[in-house]
């Protein structure tokens, strides 16, 4: 540990030996690695900031008014007197501060991991798993000098033990080749019975025809580069161009890649030993066709990250403080908010959700995908929800399987929760945090207690829900650009509803923003689909929000009306 100083323990960074973990060696004391210290928000912010920012969630879109960039530093944003004292102990650790950033409240130094480990108090190893591959990491807790204690929240980058996984499902149909000229509902029908083109799903959960997202920035999570072997992931231009304009008779949107970490876009094949090693295209490519399809006027920005806790925390803080004006990010990963193999620590599941909180602040709407197993979300015991579904501070958004009619258009006939786990393809993730309290907003719908001893009633997950079962799921291209598939998972329900607010957004002319508020105490009937048959195994659906589908599915016109303050319930609440 750092000499002569006391250290002590950062809250919530002690992290489990991995289990059936493979111990390969020490690491590489000589090897250089970047680290991204976190620091506590300013502890003397502008009281009119805060306050802005408290009351502005229960307004409508209308009659919010987002913090500017000096509002935001001040309320959300670090002290640069922290900063400064958290840079000087670096170097004096021997450590190279490579930046500091008051908005993302962050220190990123660099040093052989001799020095890191000497710095706080940690010892790191070289391990292998047969699932997560191989990985840097460490057990125990990461420490601080006693002057720091408090003013360091979080500390990353030195565990490279992969964090999220994607929450897709393929459906048993498998790979069909794309016709060279537009797919129709009779093409859809023949090869993929009972799933749908997104652009069909947006008709039949009446989204807003007016709008197609122009003037939006949409940003979409993409992870890969680690744990090693590195998994890949991307997109092909290509093949989703022949998407868009060829299939969908559409236009392709405007895409910009930003590298927060890794290699940036590096599509794999998507094939299936691909994806047993990580390669996450499949899940890159499904985001991309349901935002650019649904909502193809919004601008569409990846933000590339790597399989780790720094990869989250970095990309969180670079979206919501960077210069591309994000209003609304679509993230389709996740992992079990108490997984027993510690891939989320207590430290990284706080500090994301402060993240969360942060871009409440800006206006910026996070659509979550709530897991694809149901109640028990790949636990052995018990059951689970999602992170990050799981912070208050996201739209969670669950699964569903959804029939429509044969007619020309088609209409929605039955929809239920997405349970399919019988013939091993999934349900829909929802239930009660074990980590995160009820939020106020949600204290009128009757969340029920949790399931598991001793049977708290905290945060309840999802809030909306939109398809998910594969074989009612919505039809992409495939990386080759030759061939189209049906794909679902809460992964595809979470860009359908990331692809509606953009629409929303566009047809506000203002900012949705933090909707859950608004949903709850506003519309908790009437403006959504009540969704009432089904369970994903420990919860039921039932009239009103559920532990299965939240509040529904999308009525896309009238949520357009009743967030313009144009229906019944819009007056309520102020």
């Amino acid at each position: 540990m750092s000499q002569g100083k006391q250290m002590l323990p950062i809250d919530g960074s002690k992290r489990p030996t991995v289990a059936e973990a493979r111990l390969l060696s020490k690491s590489d004391p000589n090897q250089l690695i970047r680290v991204s210290v976190y620091a506590r928000r300013n502890p003397h912010p502008s009281a009119a900031a805060i306050r802005s920012a408290e009351s502005m969630s229960s307004e409508l879109p209308g009659k919010r008014k987002y913090l500017n960039d000096a509002e935001f530093n001040s309320a959300f944003g670090a002290d640069g007197a922290d900063l400064d004292a958290i840079a000087k102990w670096a170097e004096e650790s021997g450590l190279k501060v490579i930046d500091k950033s008051i908005p993302r409240r962050t220190v990123e130094v660099e040093g052989t991991i001799d020095a890191i480990q000497r710095a706080f108090g940690v010892e790191l190893n070289e391990y292998h798993h047969d699932t997560m591959g191989r990985f840097r990491g460490r057990t125990g807790d990461v420490h601080v000098p006693a002057d720091l204690y408090g003013v360091i929240e979080g500390v990353f980058g030195l565990d490279t033990r992969r964090v999220g996984h994607p929450r897709i499902r393929r459906s048993r149909l498998g790979l069909t080749a794309a016709k060279k000229t537009r797919a129709t509902r009779k093409d859809v029908a023949s090869q993929f019975p009972g799933a749908f083109l997104p652009t069909e799903v947006a008709q039949l959960y009446e989204y807003p025809a007016d709008q197609d997202g122009a003037g939006q920035n949409v940003a979409i999570f993409a992870f890969n580069g680690q744990p090693d072997p590195d998994p890949r992931g991307g997109y092909s231009l290509a093949a989703l161009k022949t998407y868009f304009e060829t299939v969908l008779g559409g236009k392709t949107p405007q895409i910009t890649d930003v590298v927060v970490q890794g290699p940036g876009n590096d599509p794999g094949p998507d094939s299936q030993a691909s994806g047993n090693q990580g390669d996450s295209t499949g899940e890159v490519m499904l985001d991309m066709c349901v935002v650019g399809s649904v909502a193809p006027g919004a601008h569409i920005y990846m933000y590339f990250t790597e399989f780790t806790s720094k990869g989250w925390l970095d990309a969180v803080h670079r979206a919501i403080t960077d210069e591309n004006n994000i209003g609304v990010i679509s993230i389709s990963y996740g992992n079990p908010e108490d997984d027993p193999q510690g891939a989320w620590s207590k430290m990284g599941v706080k500090v994301v959700s402060q993240a969360f909180e942060a871009a409440m602040a800006k206006g910026i709407t996070i659509c979550c995908a709530s897991g694809d197993d149901g109640s028990s979300d790949q636990v052995a015991r018990g059951a689970h929800v999602d992170f990050p579904a799981s912070s208050p501070f996201v739209l969670g958004v669950g699964g569903t399987k959804l029939v429509a009619t044969s007619s020309n258009p088609p209409q929605i006939q039955s929809e239920t929760v997405w349970n399919e786990t019988m013939l091993n393809e999934g349900a829909g993730g929802g239930g009660v945090s074990a980590v995160f309290a009820r939020p106020a907003y949600q204290s009128g719908v009757g969340v029920p207690p949790s399931v598991n001893p001793p049977h708290r009633i905290g945060r309840g997950v999802p809030d909306v829900a939109a398809v998910a079962d594969p074989e009612t799921g919505v039809v992409v291209m495939h990386i080759d650009g030759k061939h189209l598939e049906s794909i679902g998972g809460t992964s595809a329900a979470a860009p359908l509803w990331a692809a509606l607010v953009a629409r929303l957004n566009q047809g506000l002319n203002a900012r949705s923003g933090f909707l859950n508020p608004v949903l709850y105490e506003r519309f908790p009937k009437g403006v959504l689909r009540d969704i009432t048959v089904g369970d994903n195994g420990a919860y039921s659906a039932g009239q009103g929000w559920d532990a299965c589908t939240g509040l529904g599915c999308p009525r896309g016109r009238q949520l357009l009306a009743a967030l313009s303050g144009q229906v019944a319930g819009a007056a309520a609440g102020g």
